[in-house]
């Protein structure tokens, strides 16, 4: 379920009304008092209410049913319930106390302590809280705003004065666009559209609050307040900059900036930033060139994405995650922990949320190939990396190609975003490049974690049997699948790896999974995307050149969503990239050419130092 869709229909709805058109003249009296009830308890004008919906919302490409109960008690209190075939979340407020119940789970966390207003979800402007500035739901927090601080009729008449909502007919239905707004009865809205509908009642509260600690034998987690409550104000609150972006976001000032360390460029509307130095050097760098980016970063991943999955799961995303670094940690290097403490410190975060959300990849489990020889023209070597990865969390927001040269080891590009310094598809100036894609396992933890894996044999490896060797002498978690390739001897090598084995599948080799070998193929992919990516490397064996290679990760071989796509030519020191944008996956986005080797020389880097990575 796409839970930050419906934590933020209040505020869509809201949007709505206070944006919707109104023709001026006698029924708009009618329209008023329809609105009245609802602006009233948005605005924060009611200190006590009762609010309850019947709504019908996309999630997961199809209307679904949510029923939501809304009580607010006084000016700290409140209960609010959702409730969906397959999710049911409870959330209770009172002044000392906040508790998060997941009836279908059976599990309550129970949240005492002081919270920074800032994060607070007291009842009084919390909406406003809710609403980031990086969405175009603006003129919703303005609207509110202006309810807030005048006369509820007298905005709602000034904001109609503005407004080109058409009377439809005489029963009271007003239009805008494809929705249509009626008042069935006193205090009752009802809003359909295309994609959604919703129907709302406003009525007095039912008495005194409840017991918020009556919990029906629900296990039981203790949280800190600040904690629990922070997840939820700014899991919303990006989840307003996903679903409803605001052109900070769909078209970001692409101004350069250079730091001590580091160096921030945008090459065809997209973000590079190149980094050298120490690992305290990189990790501040890092932090000062991307703070907006990185915090979006942060805030999809901890607190969106979050939130959803902790009603899908019934169990607190930040142990889970805090409990697979905790195993994770032994095998990742020491000069990555420096960066990433140094990150988080430009950042002003604390060293543990930078740590946790760099495991985030380990949690959750994409297509590729390599192409060389007698499949290409002109026998070049072509490695292309499909990443099929929640588009839907707003990773786009911060996606980023790293150029790195890390003091004493081999320099290196590497396709990621703000915030991560693992790597998930990378090439070194040594003309090897890497991509992964992840299968099954969750929670074989005891071992490198597959993003550092991918980042030390970049910085590390400047041979194919190197990197092979770097993984068979690993400790490694879940499974995973892999494309190595290197430009310089024009080989590439197919991996399957879990903790316990390791295969390389050569190219041209058949295996039961992946079907009959291709020659000067690697091919790795599954169920019909594997079928389509096979017929098309052999359909055009022989012809493939950097169109033909792009063209292979099109639609369907790549998934809806699609949020970044690379080819890599190591030969040439070249990356063309694609990133998802807001509305279409990176499959149907242009690519970007990136030149490792030019920007490392503008950095003043060698191309290659031969003593690196020793």
């Amino acid at each position: 379920m796409t839970f930050a869709r419906t934590t933020c229909l209040g505020l869509l709805l809201c949007g709505l009304i206070l944006n919707s058109g109104l023709s001026a003249g006698e029924p708009q009296r009618d329209l008023i008092a329809g609105l009245k009830p609802v602006a009233s308890i948005l605005s924060g004008r009611e200190a006590s209410f009762s609010l309850q919906g019947d709504l019908q919302i996309p999630i997961d490409g199809s209307r679904q049913p949510v029923d939501l109960q809304l009580s607010r008690y006084d000016a700290t209190s409140f209960d609010l319930q959702l409730s969906h075939p397959e999710y049911a979340v409870t959330l209770r407020r009172r002044a000392d106390v906040t508790v998060l119940i997941l009836p279908k789970h059976g599990t309550a966390f129970i949240a005492r302590g002081a919270v920074p207003p800032a994060d607070s979800l007291a009842p009084e402007g919390v909406v406003g809280r809710m609403i980031s500035s990086a969405s175009d739901l603006g003129p919703v927090s303005l609207g509110l705003t202006m309810l807030s601080n005048g006369n509820v009729e007298d905005t709602l008449k000034a904001l109609a004065s503005i407004a080109k909502l058409e009377l439809t007919s005489e029963t009271g239905e007003w239009k805008t666009g494809d929705a249509v707004i009626s008042f069935p009865k006193a205090g009752q809205l009802q809003v359909a559209a295309t994609d959604f509908s919703v129907s709302l009642t406003v009525g007095p509260v039912a008495g005194p609050a409840p017991d918020a600690l009556s919990l029906s034998g629900s296990k039981v987690t203790e949280l800190e307040r600040a904690e629990l409550e922070r997840t939820f104000v700014r899991g919303v609150r990006r989840a307003t900059e996903i679903l409803r972006p605001g052109r900070v976001l769909t078209e970001p000032v692409q101004k350069p900036r250079r730091v001590e360390h580091g160096a921030l460029q945008w090459i065809d509307g997209h973000r590079v930033a190149t980094l050298w130095g120490t690992p305290e050097q990189l990790g501040t760098a890092h932090g000062q060139l991307l703070p907006e980016e990185s915090r979006r970063c942060i805030e999809s991943v901890l607190y969106s994405f979050g939130t959803a999955n902790v009603v899908r799961t019934g169990r607190w995303f930040r142990h889970d995650l805090q409990d697979a670094y905790a195993r994770l940690s032994p095998h990742i290097p020491e000069r990555h922990k420096r960066e990433t403490d140094a990150l988080a410190k430009s950042l002003q975060l604390d060293p543990e949320t930078v740590q946790v959300l760099n495991v985030f990849p380990e949690l959750f489990h994409c297509s590729g190939f390599a192409v060389f020889g007698s499949a290409t023209k002109g026998g070049k070597l072509y490695h292309g990396r499909v990443l099929d990865y929640m588009t839907t969390i707003g990773l786009q927001d911060a996606a980023t190609t790293f150029v790195v040269r890390p003091d004493g080891y081999f320099s290196f590009a590497n396709v990621g975003y703000a915030g991560f310094v693992g790597s998930v598809s990378g090439m070194n100036a040594e003309k090897i490049s890497l991509g992964e894609m992840g299968g099954r396992g969750e929670g074989q933890w005891d071992g490198a974690p597959m993003a550092t894996l991918m980042r030390r044999a970049l910085e590390e490896c400047d041979t194919l049997a190197e990197v092979q060797k770097l993984w068979a002498d690993s400790p490694r978690t879940c499974e995973y699948y892999y494309v190595f390739a290197d430009g310089e001897t024009n080989e590439a090598v197919g991996v399957a790896a879990t903790p316990q084995s390791i295969e390389f599948i050569r190219s041209g080799q058949g295996h039961a999974q992946l079907g009959a070998g291709i020659a000067d193929s690697v091919v790795l992919s599954a169920g019909s995307r594997l079928e389509e990516l096979r017929r098309r490397v052999t359909e055009k064996h022989g012809q493939i050149d950097t169109e033909l290679a792009q063209w292979l990760m099109s639609r369907p071989v790549a998934m809806s969503s699609n949020l970044h796509n690379v080819l890599f030519v190591p030969q040439d020191g070249l990356l063309y990239v694609a990133n998802a944008s807001h509305t279409k996956p990176a499959a149907e986005m242009p690519y970007v050419k990136v030149d490792l080797y030019g920007l490392l020389k503008q950095a003043g880097t060698p191309v290659s130092d031969s003593t690196a990575g020793r």
